[in-house]
């Protein structure tokens, strides 16, 4: 149980290197008006992706180690569904598959700092928050 755990701890800094990069990269392509590429496709998919990994890996061990004896503190409860809610937001650029690159560009780098910004509440709904 604790190697999950020690898992879900090391994913949260590869999302947190993963959205500088896209954070960057997207905030590049709509300041200087770049086409949005496969390339760009790919980030945004393996951002978001690397979520879903968090949250599976959270929820497996919600409730692995609440039916083992630790129980289902309300903490945790409100760490999973704020991690759910920032998974959601994370997979919103596919909304604007359609949009020209500027837009696509711009509204995924508000997508990446939105839920980013919602990992952050989320973390520190835990009692060791950051730490």
């Amino acid at each position: 149980m604790q190697i999950l755990l020690m898992i879900h701890s090391i994913l949260r800094w590869l999302i947190v290197i993963a959205a500088v990069i896209v954070s960057v990269k997207f905030a590049l392509g709509w300041l200087r008006g770049g086409a949005f590429q496969k390339m760009d496709r790919g980030l945004v998919s393996g951002f978001s992706g690397l979520i879903d990994l968090q949250v599976t890996l959270g929820i497996i061990f919600l409730i692995w180690n609440g039916l083992a004896g630790a129980g289902f503190p309300m903490f945790r409860i409100e760490h999973a569904v704020t991690m759910i809610v920032a998974a959601v937001v994370a997979h919103l650029p596919a909304r604007w598959k359609n949009a020209d690159d500027k837009t696509r560009f711009r509204n995924s780098l508000f997508i990446v700092l939105d839920t980013l910004i919602i990992i952050f509440i989320g973390v520190v709904r835990l009692p060791k928050g950051w730490g």
